[in-house]
């Protein structure tokens, strides 16, 4: 299995020379694109060779009154010379487009930070709709920050005149122009943005030069205008990193690459049942440009049609495959019912949002974990797996695949809102380090003296694979309980008690074929071990590894299986003295680990729809050692 592309941590590259980090934030309104900003931002930086983490995050409204504060748009990149594995607490910088911006991000800036305001949209109507009584740039209230103001609108407008747009078009140059003085701010190239523009504006190429020259004109005013001290060129070394190829990668292209991966690796054709849902959909978006490697997408008219059309791809012979996030999830748990009765594959890819019902669509949270565990009517278990990172969920697809197949079993991928849109660099790894996982379909009829036996099951309880039509073995399957030999429908109790009990066992039996668990930071022993699990792994590691600088007995566990679990991980948390488990959610892993385990572990629980802070958790582990 190939490996996680390894940057040097600020321990390990000390010794190369100074090493800096920046947090960048890009906010306005949501049709100011400033997630096109922030996402070609991390183009250039990916280019540059830094490190980095994203967290894009966008209001759920389709388009929320212009200038308010609930349709404030932001983007936030960190990177550096050395590993990033956060998007970052605090900015150092942001970039406020309007009052409404300014007034939802200002009090997460560091003290002493920089803003750059557009103060050409600083007016009384616009600071009215943001609930300013007077404007921030004028009177006191921004004294603890560096703050930058200038006419970011009537510079664009000077900019793209010559190419004759109206007042409406020309202002959407306003994004570029800022992109522009960022790109100089930190020494970027701004060739890659230009023809990117060129390639994106094929059909419209007046638009596309009018883009580029707000663009060279953000660079140019860096370059040119005396501002002062606060705002000058600042260049952040390339990472030091393994060589090859590296690509950024958000979690739903990862996911979506994972899952051909696994589907070659298992040497199936893919198909991909999906309804549209906030974060999930880029999966179905990512996936329907892959028709080329035996993958068929189909958009659902529901969420049970979605499902239902996978469990029958599965049935033909090809990996089905669906995804959603939670409120979808619940829609399709009873068609997941019939994936474990019927036992055949399925990947269920769920993108956890903010709940309950339609919740809080665009904000991350882990509260799906007991519903990805339990959430079946009769005891219908299924394996479950949880990807750390957007770079991850590349591995984890593939596993989730590979469980798949050979069990003979539904299995669900758990990411979050965070994961799927979050950005980092991946190496894009040598597939000859994985190791193939065929399927082999039951082909040869059987005597028909003896009949066939579509339950009969190897050793790791899986039953046969049958494409229906195949000459000679005919048989039944369906939603109500069958014969453990013969599939013949069966009520009897001795039977289901069996039925029941060796859909446990197969899923039990997944793991004698994972990983024993490992402590991430660490060794076992520590007198405090911070255990987590999917997107919390970064502000996790990163918090513990500054405990441990400052000479606290602290260790990190990282839990990818989350059910079932790795064999060990009990004994290996009985060593410990004390556990404590960040989670965006009120305590589902505690209780599964406290369940399982009967260790005390502890909760530290986030639910506000944002990714733990670093400084949150540092907090946590020095209570916990108290």
């Amino acid at each position: 299995m190939a490996t996680a592309t390894h940057y040097l941590t600020p321990e390990e590259a000390q010794a190369d020379g100074p090493l800096e980090a920046v947090v960048v934030r890009f906010a306005g309104d949501s049709g100011d694109g400033m997630q096109l900003t922030g996402g070609q931002f991390t183009l250039s930086t990916a280019l540059a060779g830094n490190d980095l983490a994203t967290f894009p995050d966008f209001p759920a409204e389709i388009r929320a009154p212009q200038g308010t504060t609930f349709g404030v748009s932001a983007f936030q990149i960190n990177f550096g010379s050395s590993a990033i594995e956060t998007a970052g607490d605090a900015p150092d910088v942001l970039v406020a487009m309007n009052p409404a911006a300014l007034k939802v991000n200002v009090d997460a800036l560091k003290p002493g930070g920089l803003i750059i305001a557009d103060e050409g949209e600083f007016g009384a109507r616009n600071l009215a709709k943001a609930g300013y009584d007077q404007n921030p740039l004028e009177d006191e209230s921004l004294a603890k920050w560096q703050v930058i103001r200038f006419n970011i609108s009537q510079l664009t407008l000077d900019a793209v005149k010559p190419f004759g747009l109206g007042n409406k078009e020309a202002l959407r140059c306003k994004n570029m122009w800022t992109l522009g003085l960022a790109l100089w701010m930190f020494d970027r190239d701004r060739a890659p943005i230009e023809q990117w523009l060129k390639t994106k504006f094929a059909k419209a190429p007046e638009l596309a030069e009018a883009n580029i020259a707000a663009l060279n004109a953000g660079h140019a005013y860096g370059e040119t205008a005396e501002i002062g001290g606060q705002l000058h060129q600042h260049h952040i070394d390339p990472a030091p990193a393994e060589p090859g190829l590296y690509r950024t990668v958000t979690g739903a292209e990862s996911i979506s690459i994972g899952l051909v991966a696994g589907a070659q690796l298992a040497g199936l054709k893919m198909f991909f049942g999906g309804y549209p849902i906030t974060p999930a959909s880029a999966i179905l978006h990512h996936l329907s440009r892959l028709k080329e490697y035996g993958v068929t997408t189909f958009q659902a008219e529901d969420e049970i049609a979605a499902i239902g059309s996978a469990i029958g791809a599965s049935y033909a012979g090809s990996l089905g495959v669906t995804s959603s996030s939670g409120p979808g999830i619940a829609l399709k748990a009873e068609a997941m019912g019939l994936a474990i009765m019927t036992e055949l594959p399925l990947v269920i890819v769920n993108s956890q949002r903010g709940g309950p019902s339609t919740g809080l669509p665009t904000k991350t949270e882990q509260s799906d974990l007991y519903q990805a565990v339990y959430g079946r009517n009769g005891d219908a278990p299924i394996p479950v797996i949880a990807a750390r990172s957007p770079a991850d969920a590349f591995d984890c697809a593939i596993e989730a695949v590979r469980i798949a197949t050979q069990y003979m079993t539904p299995v669900m991928l758990l990411t979050d809102g965070y994961i799927a849109n979050a950005a980092e660099p991946w190496k894009v790894p040598d597939m000859s380090g994985y190791a193939p996982f065929p399927v082999a379909f039951k082909e040869q009829g059987p005597d028909q003296s003896e009949g066939l036996n579509p339950y009969a099951r190897d050793a790791k309880l899986a039953r046969p694979w049958v494409k229906p039509g195949t000459p000679g073995l005919t048989h039944r399957i369906g939603g109500i309980e069958k014969n453990t030999g013969t599939g013949h429908i069966d009520y009897a109790p001795a039977n289901h008690q069996a039925m029941t009990n060796i859909r446990r066992d197969k899923v039990l039996g997944v793991a004698e074929s994972i990983p024993e668990q490992d402590v991430c930071l660490g060794e076992p022993g520590s007198r405090l071990v911070v255990v987590g699990w999917g997107s919390t792994f970064g502000p996790i590691h990163q918090a513990v590894r500054r405990a441990r600088k400052r000479g606290l007995d602290v260790s990190h566990v990282h839990i990818r299986y989350i059910w079932p679990m790795p064999k060990n991980l009990g004994d290996l948390l009985r060593t410990y003295d004390r556990i404590i488990v960040p989670e965006m959610n009120t305590g589902q892993l505690k209780t599964l680990l406290r369940d399982q385990f009967l260790v005390d572990a502890r909760p530290v629980n986030k639910v506000s729809g944002q990714p733990f802070k670093i400084a949150e958790i540092e907090a946590a582990i020095e209570e916990a050692l108290q």
